[in-house]
Order: structure tokens, then sequence, then C-alpha cells
């Protein structure tokens, strides 16, 4: 390839090379090292990582990756991160398109350091988290940042900035969402629409996330037309003891299966692939709380995956940032 070609990079969270308690135990603390993740002393936190985390939680983890595991294509998010690529390759067919994680295998790391081998002098990345929280985004970048520094010759970046209001991905969500609701054969009582939660403390130190997440949620049930009765934002994901954004995803479904609400329908537009905290946390574990409290049924729509309009929307972001690079 000849010196100084773009390349575009999509930079997606990672996730464990196996549903094994060893392969759990590199993962978990790969990704609760992050500083941007968990913001604690990090003498403190280490203890606690490894004096308590480790010791349990990676047996437990596997146990329910084990039940999204799939006998041929392995991990559902790395799967669907593949799919993503080579779709969005086929979109782009003169500009090399790689994806990285920032925890797991292939690292951003290695990708980085391959395209800059091959010649790549101009990088355009795209970061798959429609919402800006430091804990994503920016640890996004980080893992960006850190790999470039290991690198004698550095490319000239852009980075796609948050898409939260972006058209083309909530034109996307709403297509996913219209494409499932219309496969059901029952119509929901009320929709849920799901975001990953982050600790308030995050956020009364600047991080924007709500913000994102409020405007996101406004426009897209201004696109699907649900009126306000009609659907509940709330957050899921909850870890350690702080107080996290509220309302709380488990306890919204075990308000409304209360309030006599017998079938929901969750979306959740901040992940761009499925993964375990939409596959099982929601599709399993969510499901099954729905109906011990008295709901009926719970469908989890699934997220963006490989849906054309979502190819389309990847591109249509690439290539605003990428112009004059592209052309």
């Amino acid at each position: 390839m000849a010196r100084g070609h773009t390349a575009v990079l999509l930079i997606q969270l990672g996730t464990p090379d196996a549903p094994t308690t060893p392969a759990l135990r590199r993962y978990l603390r790969q990704f609760l090292s992050d500083p941007r993740v968990i913001e604690a002393p990090r003498l403190l936190w280490w203890l606690i990582l490894n004096g308590r985390i480790l010791v349990t939680r990676p047996a437990q983890s596997a146990a329910k990756y084990r039940r999204i595991w799939h006998p041929q294509t392995g991990s559902p998010l790395l799967y669907y991160t593949r799919r993503q690529t080579e779709a969005l390759q086929q979109l782009l067919p003169h500009v090399p398109v790689r994806f990285g994680m920032q925890v797991g295998n292939p690292s951003v790391a290695s990708v980085v350091h391959d395209l800059i081998a091959q010649g790549t002098g101009r990088l355009i990345v795209l970061p798959m988290y429609p919402q800006y929280s430091a804990t994503t985004w920016a640890s996004a970048t980080d893992s960006l940042f850190q790999a470039l520094m290991r690198e004698r010759r550095v490319p000239a970046l852009r980075i796609v900035p948050p898409y939260y209001d972006h058209p083309a991905y909530l034109d996307a969500v709403a297509t996913v969402v219209r494409n499932e609701l219309a496969k059901l054969p029952w119509q929901p009582d009320h929709h849920v629409i799901s975001f990953h939660g982050i600790p308030v403390k995050y956020v009364q130190r600047g991080d924007p996330y709500p913000e994102h997440v409020e405007q996101t949620t406004r426009l897209l049930v201004e696109r699907l037309g649900w009126t306000p009765n009609r659907w509940t934002l709330s957050y899921q994901s909850l870890f350690g003891r702080d107080v996290w954004l509220q309302p709380y995803t488990d306890d919204t479904l075990r308000d409304l299966a209360r309030r006599g609400v017998r079938r929901v329908f969750v979306v959740m537009p901040g992940f761009t692939a499925d993964c375990l905290e939409t596959l099982d946390e929601i599709g399993n574990e969510a499901r099954e709380l729905f109906r011990h409290a008295g709901g009926e049924l719970l469908h989890a729509c699934p997220c963006l995956n490989d849906h054309p309009r979502w190819i389309e929307a990847m591109h249509t972001l690439i290539a605003a940032e990428g112009r004059g690079w592209l052309d």
C-alpha cells in the first residue's frame, strides 16, 4: 500500500476470549483496572479488585456469558462488531476498515500497529458509543492514544464525535425498533428505553452522559410517535455500592408489573451491538424479574448490530468526518 493512505478504525469495548473463569478473570482485571471506569484511589481499588472481586466475580460472569455464547460464532459482541466492519468495508472498498477492542482481542494497540505498518498516514476513528461518557467514549480514545504513544510514526487523526443526536443514528435505531415491533404477535403495553448507567458522582464531576441520553430519548420517541404515558427512560447495569443514575431498569420493570402492565418492550439505544448487558441482563434476568413481579411478556429489542440502516449510518458518520480524506 502507498504511504500515507487513509484507514478507518472502529473501537468497541471488548469481550472475553471464552466463557470461562480464567478468561473472565483476565477480562475483568483489564476492564476494572481502567481509571475511567472506576474512579477510586488506585491502591485501595487494587486491593479490592484483587482481594475480593477477582476471587468471586469471574466464575459468576463466566456462567452468564455461557448463556449467550453461540456454539459457532462465539461472543455476540465480537460477532456483530466483525459483521459491522465487513459491511462497512463493502461501502468503503478502497479504504482499510478495521476494529479494535479496548479490552481483550483484537486489541486497539495491535490493530493500530498493523495499520501503521501497512502505511496508514491518516486514521478516522469511530468509537462505538453514541452518547459521550468518560467511562466509554473517553476510555476508547485513551486506548487509542496509549497505543500511539508506543508508535514511532503517528498518523493524523480524526475522531467521530458523539452522535447521540445525529439523524442517521436515530433513524437507524427507529428502523430497528419498528421492524421488531412489527414482528411481535402481541402489542406492548409499555416501552422501556434502557441505557447503561454510571455513578451519579461522575455526573457531578462534569460527565454529560445523562444530557446525551435524554436528548437521544426525546428525539427517538418523536420519531416513533410514542406519547409520554407509553414509555419510560431507565438505567441498567449497576455495579458497586455508589448511587447510580435513576430510575433503575429493574425497579422500573417491577413498578410497571405491580401497576398492572403485562407486556413490555425494552429498547437499548446506547448499545450499538448486542452483548451481555442486552442479551442476558435484559433478555434473561430482567425478563424473569418482570415475570416474578407479575408481568407476563418482556421482549428485548435487538441492538443496531449489522442492520443495513446502521451500516449506512456508520458510513454517513465516517464520511462527514473524513471530508477531504475519503473524497
